[in-house]
């Protein structure tokens, strides 16, 4: 095997006889399919990325010799970080990848990798649970991050019925255990959102709304590859399929990673793949009670930073577009939208510079972490609402597409309209397309709606917030005065 994994070799792997379906029907090759090829291209650019020669000493580590197979360098986002200057060489390798697609892949494979990471830092608590368990995510984290896998996974169930319980839903809906023998389990039923599954080598399937007693049989957690026997994927309506130009959709049609439900078709788990068996409460402490829910949001932050900057550049040249940069109004919300862009960057940092050990590894602070999703969740539609009302109505009249350029007579009249202080009326329109993709488009409206709840409801990240605040410590600072 080389060095390290390309986008080649990622493609590649993806030629697997995947059951991928998207329009009533089954779809041959999610490489080469017009709904999901760009998005597919652009995670593998990640692994191009990793791989030149420039950047292969910041973005990968050399791999703890074990297994001689996988690559001899794999992505940091597998480095089980032992410092503070790992922690944060490993986020600035995270922080160049999310920058590729500024910050629009929201399941990069960095995501469940580090969710992974944080579980195996915590495989105290799986050992609690069996050590036959702990064994199987041990040998798993040491088979995904030597072999660089795109992992992504389901860890929700389908809403249904939201005044019943997950287990007094009707019986085929929620993924469970519907039998096992001696070579393991199988599995039946539905799990979502499968953000980047299509686009993934792997899927990991888990619980992270909590279980009660009695829910035994959904109570499971394992990993598969996408291509396993009875798995299916229904992907949603793809953005990139209506975005043919990438000139009039800049941003769908590249990055859109497609969201869907997965489908278990009596799909059979062996033992070695299976983390948590019947046992509700261990679904919650898998994420929680490790450092696994910490570090995949901790990642999430790195990425939003990087999305955040995006959209405060794009709100400053907006207005430098429809020049309205130079006015005192527009100045102060430039600099409050800047303010903002810092206090999310600022977050990630607080969280690495107040980290502490856990045994022998270093890991971020966790209520920062929770601090900032409360945040964020507000912020980022308010920052797309904010950058909307500085662009008024240059976002509505923009040529139908590109191809009234190619008509001379339309071509005219565009430039004669199409007017900038800042830039020339092509590139006027190509700029304002790109910013109707990230803050109009339908792309946008899905990258706003799972922005806001990606992590959950508002009242569950308030919620993890409260737990982990040092409210004795404040409670002191009061008592002080008191005495």
């Amino acid at each position: 095997m080389a060095e390290v994994k390309t986008g080649a070799a990622h493609l590649a792997s993806l030629r697997d006889g995947r059951a991928v379906h998207i329009d009533g029907e089954r779809v041959e090759d999610v490489t080469a399919h017009p709904a999901f090829r760009n998005a597919v291209a652009s995670a593998g650019a990640l692994y191009d990325y990793q791989a030149r020669p420039e950047n292969i000493e910041r973005m990968t580590f050399v791999r703890d010799r074990g297994a001689s197979e996988g690559y001899a360098r794999i992505n940091r986002c597998w480095q089980l970080p032992r410092s503070y200057e790992d922690l944060v060489a490993r986020r600035r390798a995270l922080s160049e990848w999310a920058a590729l697609s500024c910050g629009f892949l929201g399941r990069a494979p960095d995501h469940v990798a580090s969710s992974l990471l944080g579980q195996i830092i915590g495989i105290d608590v799986f050992r609690r649970h069996g050590q036959a368990r702990a064994e199987a995510l041990i040998d798993y984290f040491d088979y995904a991050s030597r072999h660089d896998l795109y992992l992504s996974y389901v860890i929700i169930n389908p809403q249904a019925d939201r005044n019943k319980a997950w287990g007094e839903q009707e019986e085929d809906l929620v993924a469970r255990l519907v039998d096992e023998d001696g070579a393991g389990i199988t599995v039946r039923g539905a799990k979502m959102l499968g953000t980047a599954v299509i686009m993934a080598n792997e899927v990991l399937v888990a619980n992270l709304q909590p279980l009660r007693p009695g829910e035994e049989t959904l109570a499971i957690s394992f990993a598969v590859p996408v291509a396993t026997p009875g798995l299916k994927v229904l992907s949603r309506k793809s953005f990139e399929a209506a975005a043919p130009s990438r000139a009039d959709n800049p941003l769908a049609a590249r990055f859109d990673e497609n969201d869907a439900l997965i489908w278990f078709e009596d799909v059979k788990v062996p033992w070695e793949r299976v983390f948590v068996y019947r046992d509700t409460d261990m679904c919650r402490a898998q994420f929680h009670d490790t450092l696994g829910h910490t570090f995949q949001n901790y990642q999430a932050q790195i990425r939003l930073a990087a999305k955040t900057k995006f959209l405060v550049g794009l709100a400053h040249r907006i207005a430098e577009t429809i020049g309205t940069a130079a006015m005192p109004p527009v100045r102060e919300t430039l600099g409050r939208l800047a303010a903002q862009a810092a206090m999310v960057d600022g977050l990630v940092w607080g969280m690495e510079a107040k980290g502490h050990r856990e045994g022998a590894y270093f890991v971020p602070d966790k209520h920062l972490m929770y601090a900032a999703q409360v945040l964020t969740q507000d912020l980022y539609p308010t920052l797309i609402d904010t950058v909307r009302g500085l662009a008024g109505g240059a976002l509505i009249m923009l040529p139908s597409s590109e191809r009234d350029w190619h008509n001379p007579e339309l071509a005219a009249i565009i430039e004669k309209t199409q007017r900038s202080p800042a830039s020339g009326s092509k590139e006027r329109v190509d700029f304002l397309k790109l910013a109707w993709d990230a803050l109009g488009s339908e792309f946008a409206g899905r990258h706003t709606q799972y922005e806001m709840f990606y992590a959950g409801a508002p009242f569950v990240t308030c919620g993890h917030s409260y737990r982990t605040y040092d409210w004795e410590a404040a409670a002191a600072a009061v008592q002080q005065m008191l005495t």
